[in-house]
């Protein structure tokens, strides 16, 4: 189980090192080539965008190969069959194409300053893979706690399980506003806002507005959601991971906030995606809980 778990932390601090090389524009850093860097296994004197941009391919392939790892790990320690099984295939499959899309923005030169909605385009999807990799993680390491299947999953309300569809919404328009924020950096808050309001600005500036208020609506139903799972159930793992639901939403919220005000800058940036990881694994483990919880209720009535 630690392992597994273990794999999920690594990829959590991948995640953000990729952010890294979109903010600090290093996705150029080894040209156009993958996966050699620069036409080099290893490259020699390289600048400072090169050593951000292959380390993170290091950091990436190190990713895979924790992951077929977690994959050989599943198929020793647990049954055939077995749902931590399929998460951990699920996983391996998911990372993969990771890969192959992270290499397809290097080999279709979507890096560095480009500006196309091709590009924004193609970091959504990037985005929705990671995502969904890393609740295919975090459900490997969470169902692994018990090497037999003892529960089985029910129906999950509509409310409940809506929260991921907003989850994603809300990560697809702020990879979108960051991007926008990377190319097209302002001084003030008010400038900013300006610029939002120009007919002739990027599509990428003029959009950046619709993640803090959707982020601010998806929040308030984050909570809602949480709260009311909280007084449904006040004890067992549905409990503590509603409130860590709650802890999150509010703390991703208030760095939101933060980086606005500061006019986004790297740290606060990569500080926000990491929360916003946090909250959508916990809403992930929400509905798979929620989903069990429901499951034990309608076997407490038939019985």
């Amino acid at each position: 189980m630690r392992y597994a778990w273990g794999v999920l932390a690594w990829n959590l601090l991948v995640i953000p090192w990729g952010a890294y090389v979109r903010a600090s524009a290093s996705g150029a850093g080894c040209g156009s080539h993958w996966p050699l860097c620069n036409g080099e296994v290893v490259p020699q004197a390289p600048q400072m965008a090169t050593i951000i941009e292959f380390t993170h391919r290091v950091t990436s392939g190190l990713a895979l190969l924790g992951v077929l790892g977690l994959v050989i790990w599943a198929g020793i320690g647990f049954p055939r069959g077995h749902r931590v099984r399929r998460m951990a295939i699920l996983s391996l499959v998911l990372i993969l194409t990771e890969a192959m899309l992270g290499a397809g923005l290097v080999l279709l030169q979507l890096v560095a300053q480009d500006a196309s909605s091709g590009r924004a385009f193609y970091l959504a999807l990037h985005l929705v893979n990671t995502l969904f990799l890393l609740g295919a993680l975090s459900l490997t390491a969470w169902y692994s706690r018990e090497r037999l299947e003892t529960q089985k999953a029910g129906r999950v309300s509509f409310a409940v399980a809506g929260t991921l569809v907003m989850a994603i919404l809300v990560s697809v328009t702020g990879a979108i506003a960051a991007l926008g924020d990377t190319l097209f950096p302002v001084s003030s808050l008010a400038e900013g806002m300006r610029q939002d309001a120009l007919t002739t600005a990027s599509f990428l500036v003029r959009l950046r507005i619709v993640h803090p208020v959707l982020a601010v609506v998806a929040g308030a139903y984050f909570a809602s959601v949480a709260i009311k799972v909280l007084r449904s159930t006040s004890h067992g793992a549905l409990a503590r991971i509603a409130l860590f639901v709650l802890m999150a939403t509010l703390a991703q919220l208030g760095a939101g906030a933060i980086n606005l005000a500061l006019l986004a800058p790297i740290g606060m940036q990569i500080l926000h995606l990491f929360l916003a990881d946090l909250v959508w694994i916990s809403l992930v483990l929400l509905v798979v809980e929620a989903a069990i919880g429901g499951a034990a209720l309608s076997e407490d009535r038939r019985g």
